[in-house]
């Protein structure tokens, strides 16, 4: 059965939203002043001198900007932009199909860096540092190594996990090191100001303001968020006022701490099943039903920089906030 064209186009909007909201222009990346401004400084440079930008490497909690700031970056040395992640790179021959085919000055975004396989690493370390890629053709005695000139290139890798990527492949990045911030609220007020002339969305600072301070300080949530109350108000055939703010968090069990469904269960099963802790990560991780490296990685920084949960030797504990906002 083919699809018909209303459905077509539908599919069509959907995959392009994202990238229709993304900046465009430094001007209109909101935020990570001190990274901007150095990577202003060495791409401006790089360019003036002819040569590829170094290597850069942007870390920090999802949904932040680095893969905004990796098209940023290609923008900026006007050079293409290859894109691919670290689980996508199983062998050594996908990575050398990709760095082969890169043309001088290009740019590669390597997203999820820190899952890369050591074996790949080791390659990469010859190529991000000299320029070459050495492959080994045959085994045993027989093996040969053949030596490959790569044009010049600039690497750009993401990374949620810093600490997961070994010393020497963090050394290459000799462009620098850059960590994303959570942003403030009035920044994430100005993305979704942008993102609601974008989308056409008639809707006041007051309503932005609102869904700035559950957005678990993130703007891709806010975008996420904003979203969903424009699709409640076309439902409805209303303006975004409070009340379909209110529903649309009410609906997507979002309280007014930003905290999810899932966010609330931990707290509750650490407070109710666990006497308030401590308790170790996997046994919430069993309670919860959930990954221990999602726990890990997505609800405990939030919790913790809103001074819910505390992190101590013996395992995990929910503060008296943590009480006090359970019990509303």
């Amino acid at each position: 059965m083919t699809d018909s064209p209303k459905s077509n186009i539908t599919r069509e909007g959907s995959e392009n939203l994202d990238s229709t909201l993304r900046p465009e222009t430094w001007d209109e990346y909101v935020g990570q002043k001190n990274t901007k401004e150095n990577l202003r400084i060495l791409l401006t440079a790089a360019r003036e001198r002819g040569h590829a930008a170094e290597h850069v490497l942007l870390y920090g909690p999802p949904g932040l900007g680095k893969t905004t700031l990796a098209h940023l970056i290609s923008k900026t040395l006007g050079t293409s932009m290859k894109i691919t992640s670290g689980p996508a790179i199983e062998r050594v021959g996908d990575l050398a199909a990709i760095l082969t085919n890169l043309s001088p000055g290009d740019v590669l975004f390597i997203d999820e860096i820190h899952r890369l396989s050591k074996s790949i690493e080791e390659v990469l370390y010859p190529a991000m540092e000299s320029g070459v890629l050495d492959i080994i053709i045959g085994k045993g005695p027989s093996a040969r190594t053949v030596q490959l000139e790569l044009p010049p290139f600039t690497m750009v890798a993401a990374t949620t996990r810093i600490s997961l990527l070994s010393s020497p492949l963090r050394s290459r990045f000799s462009g620098g090191t850059f960590r994303l911030d959570f942003y403030k609220e009035e920044e994430i007020s100005t993305i979704l100001k942008r993102s609601a002339s974008l989308l056409s969305v008639d809707i006041d600072d007051n309503m932005l303001l609102n869904i700035a301070k559950r957005c678990r300080s993130t703007p891709r949530t806010a975008n996420y968020l904003l979203k969903r109350c424009r699709d409640l108000a076309q439902l409805e055939n209303k303006d975004i006022d409070t009340e379909i703010v209110n529903k649309t968090f009410e609906l997507l069990e979002i309280d007014k701490k930003g905290l999810t469904k899932t966010d609330r269960e931990v707290l509750e099963i650490i407070i109710h099943k666990f006497n308030g802790g401590p308790v170790g990560l996997s046994t919430i991780a069993a309670a919860t039903g959930e990954e221990a490296s999602t726990i890990e990685d997505v609800i405990e920084p939030y919790l913790i920089r809103h001074g819910l949960l505390e992190r101590t030797p013996r395992g995990r504990t929910a503060s008296p906030e943590a009480y006090s906002h359970v019990q509303i």
